[in-house]
């Protein structure tokens, strides 16, 4: 454990998801961060597990609540903030980055939180139902709680704002489009860390065609050309794209139609439905969590398990297309980075490129897990959006 926990100049994080808060804690020496702590909160809406550990990846903190536990995403800060207290007495607080989901047309850059801000991103609420709120709460909670420290929104959209004008337009009445009806994409802040260690990791990757998958609960592709974002899977809402969790993914609208017109459902059904009750839940009747579905030998758990598979495939000739070719995929988060049977059946639907998967390498996990005769390769690169978010978040109080 760093010497920090004596107390002394830092930084937090909070990245709150759709059913889990990542926390970090990094201590300052200038504009240069030293982690000190890091954690999560898993399984908020099934079986909550906290699990906290220092530098090194030693656990020095964990509980785990019973399964069908109420564990909301306020309950879990104030855990965090019980813990972080005990932990580093003497903490000197300076600043506290959070991850945004939506920033809307307006917030393309990281930006301080006021009061006039926060009431403009829960106007965006419902532009990402399961995200925007948890990520808002833990920022009223500071305003409260720790009332002097300066908050820094670092924003999922941001990252995205390099595409091109034409993939981010609908084929909608063009007034709608200048109203903020256009495709935003998400997960920036993962893609730009991947994009930021791309040099480091595969030099010869960070002029090229990539696409990265972040492939978690949430999941998603985006097609970087030079480290920056072109393309996206994610549109106008976290919905749109590849099946998630829960989350649908890309759908025709005349299904939602028809369930209106036709099976009576109103707004709110059909958002339940397609936020909650879709996606490898929907399809495999067994979970939502890809570990599970993995160790089922139900036949419907491999049928979901197909169908991620079959659209992320089908994803990525799609944004080799707006690339014009391809150099590269990587993939990150928590099924890219730890499932290696889902990135074996992915690199094998790309054969038709070239790619060429290394058993023991895949099985290690990487970084690069094909084989160097194919002319396409893939990569395993972890993300870090928390380290991304405290890099930000230095660098704007840095220049109040």
């Amino acid at each position: 454990m760093s010497d920090a926990t004596a107390g002394g100049d830092m930084v937090a994080v909070a990245n709150a998801g759709s059913s889990s808060l990542k926390f970090s804690l990094y201590e300052m020496r200038g504009e240069a961060l030293s982690p000190v702590l890091r954690g999560l909160v898993d399984g908020l809406d099934t079986a909550p597990e906290f699990t906290a550990s220092d530098p090194a990846g030693q656990v020095i903190g964990h509980r785990a609540w019973d399964a069908g536990s109420a564990l909301g995403h306020d309950a879990a800060l104030h855990h965090v903030i019980d813990f972080v207290r005990e932990l580093v007495p003497g903490i000197v607080l300076r600043g506290i980055g959070h991850r945004v989901v939506h920033g809307g047309a307006s917030f393309a850059q990281p930006v301080l939180v006021t009061p006039e801000v926060l009431r403009q991103l829960d106007a965006l609420s419902p532009l990402a139902p399961l995200h925007q709120p948890n990520n808002l709460s833990p920022i009223r909670l500071a305003f409260d709680a720790l009332p002097g420290v300066p908050q820094v929104a670092c924003f999922d959209t941001a990252f995205h704002r390099s595409n091109p004008e034409i993939a981010q337009m609908f084929a909608l009445p063009f007034a709608l489009y200048t109203s903020g009806v256009r495709r935003y994409g998400f997960h920036g802040l993962s893609y730009e860390y991947i994009a930021s260690r791309l040099p480091e990791v595969a030099p010869e990757l960070a002029s090229a065609r990539v696409v990265a998958l972040h492939l978690g609960n949430g999941a998603s592709a985006c097609a970087m050309q030079g480290g920056r974002s072109v393309a996206s899977t994610m549109g106008f809402t976290a919905l749109d794209g590849l099946p998630m969790g829960t989350r649908c993914g890309a759908i025709d609208p005349g299904v939602l139609l028809y369930l209106m017109n036709e099976r009576g459902m109103d707004a709110r059904a059909v958002e339940q439905l397609l936020y909650k009750e879709s996606g490898l839940l929907g399809v495999s009747g067994v979970s939502s969590d890809m570990r599970v579905l993995r160790a089922s030998d139900a036949p419907r758990a491999r049928l979901a398990i197909e169908l991620f598979v079959y659209r992320i495939v089908r994803e990525i000739g799609s944004l080799a297309a707006a690339m014009g070719g391809l150099d590269a995929v990587v993939f990150t988060a928590g099924i890219g980075e730890h499932g290696a049977d889902i990135r074996r059946l992915v690199v094998a639907g790309l054969g038709w490129l070239g790619m060429q998967i290394d058993d023991a390498a895949n099985d290690g996990g990487g970084p690069c897990i094909s084989r160097a005769a194919g002319r396409c390769s893939a990569w395993v690169i972890p993300t870090d959006e928390e380290s991304m978010i405290a890099r930000h978040t230095v660098r704007l109080l840095a220049a109040r």
